[in-house]
C-alpha cells in the first residue's frame, strides 16, 4: 500500500472553503512594483477584484526586499508602510521572500497569495486550496476561487 498525504478537510473539490471575507492577502515585492506600474491602487484593486473587505499582509522579507531595491523604489516601500497594510514577522534566517511566502501558505491555508513571479505561482499551483493574485491586462485577477469571487474570465 502507498501512503498519501491526507487532503485538508477544508478543501472542496479544488476550492478551499475556509476563505471568506475579509480576505487575507500576502502580497509579494514584485506585485507592488507592477501595481505601481500600471497605476493601480493596490486596496482599491483588491476589493474591486474580491467584492469584499481585504487585508493586505505584507512579510518583514518582503519589506526587507523592498527596502534592498534602493531608491527607484521608495513609492512601492512608502504604498506598503500605509497603516491599511498589516505586518507579519518572520522567525527564519535569510530575507528570501519567495521561500517564506510558501512557508506561511503551507502552514495555514487562510491567505491568497498576491503575485506576479511566474516561477512563485508555479510553485504555489502545487499547495492545494490556495488563491493567486496577479495582473493581467491592467486589472487583478484571481486564479483558484468559486466564481462568486472574480475568477478569470475563459
Amino acid at each position: 500500500t502507498t501512503e498519501h498525504t491526507q487532503a485538508s478537510s477544508a478543501l472542496f473539490f479544488q476550492y478551499n472553503t475556509q476563505l471568506g471575507p475579509p480576505f487575507h492577502i500576502l502580497v509579494d515585492t514584485n506585485f507592488i512594483n507592477f501595481s505601481i506600474k500600471n497605476k493601480m491602487d493596490v486596496i482599491r484593486s483588491m476589493m474591486d477584484t474580491l467584492y469584499a473587505k481585504c487585508i493586505p499582509y505584507v512579510t518583514d522579507c518582503v519589506m526587507a526586499e523592498l527596502e534592498k531595491l534602493g531608491a527607484k523604489y521608495r513609492l512601492a516601500l512608502r504604498i506598503v508602510k500605509d497603516p491599511r497594510f498589516e505586518r507579519l514577522p518572520c522567525m527564519h534566517k535569510g530575507t528570501y521572500a519567495d521561500d517564506c511566502l510558501i512557508q506561511r501558505v503551507t502552514q495555514h491555508k487562510a491567505y491568497i497569495v498576491a503575485t506576479c513571479d511566474k516561477d512563485l505561482k508555479q510553485r504555489i499551483r502545487k499547495i492545494p486550496g490556495v488563491p493567486i493574485m496577479y495582473i493581467s491586462n491592467h486589472r487583478y485577477t484571481i486564479e483558484r476561487m468559486p466564481d462568486a469571487y472574480g475568477d478569470p474570465r475563459q
